[in-house]
């Protein structure tokens, strides 16, 4: 009599394909993202004093040309006062440097937004629509980063989605010793280098943008390219979901 089959795949392949879930501290979340931040803070410090540095030794060197003096034009009384009123586009050394930092924070949250999904939707079925995919991101992925679902979701049909946290964890423990003005001053700071920011912001602080790379990069991983932009008012925020036309 011939032995029955046996199972296609080890039980040890099985667990390697798909391992059990790990229990973690909830803390150890934000533990890791202040000292994530602070060290690609000086990491991208590093990294531009490093390209300057190369960029000089090429101009020394002949293989590049100097930068290009300011140009020296004398401006009436009237130019003059349309600058003092119009703010500049010139970007700070401080604030090309928040930039690079958010981008840094961003590329992460891309990839690990793109992994979860994948998991999550291991054994699931295509979305039926754009709607569908959305509600995904504000039940499932909501709950499994940050461990409750979208307060309020408002969209205008026509590519936009509006998704509202009141109380949302990256940010909801953000304070400072000197006000809440001063806090809530340093968490819009934490949004994506696409969102515009009040003038007088000048924190390096930058949370919100894993958080907002972790959505793109699971609705890039769902076939939905999409623009998002936080909008923060603690312990609230919200991010504004832009797809593309036909999407």
């Amino acid at each position: 009599m011939n032995a029955a089959p046996g199972p296609s795949s080890s039980p040890s392949l099985s667990a390697l394909a798909d391992p059990p879930p790990r229990m973690m501290d909830s803390a150890a979340m934000d533990y890791f993202l202040i000292e994530l931040v602070q060290t690609l803070s000086q990491s991208a410090k590093v990294a531009d004093a490093r390209a300057k540095k190369v960029e000089q030794e090429m101009i020394d060197a002949g293989l590049l040309p100097p930068p290009p003096p300011p140009p020296q034009v004398l401006k009436g009384r009237k130019e003059l006062q349309r600058e003092s009123t119009v703010p500049t586009l010139d970007k700070t050394p401080a604030e090309e440097e928040e930039e690079s930092v958010r981008a840094r924070l961003e590329a992460i949250g891309l990839h690990v937004g793109a992994n979860i999904t994948e998991r999550l939707c291991h054994d699931r079925l295509g979305f039926s629509d754009t709607l569908d995919t959305i509600k995904f991101i504000c039940k499932e992925l909501w709950s499994t980063c940050w461990d409750k679902q979208v307060d309020n979701l408002r969209t205008n049909h026509r590519g936009v989605y509006v998704l509202q946290d009141n109380s949302f964890k990256p940010i909801a423990r953000i304070s400072s010793w000197e006000s809440r003005a001063d806090a809530t001053r340093r968490a819009k700071l934490v949004e994506s280098p696409l969102t515009l920011v009040d003038s007088d912001s000048d924190s390096a602080v930058q949370y919100v943008a894993m958080s907002a790379g972790t959505l793109r990069g699971s609705l890039a991983r769902l076939g939905l390219q999409a623009t998002i932009i936080p909008e923060i008012n603690l312990p609230q925020c919200t991010f504004q979901v832009k797809l593309p036309k036909g999407a």
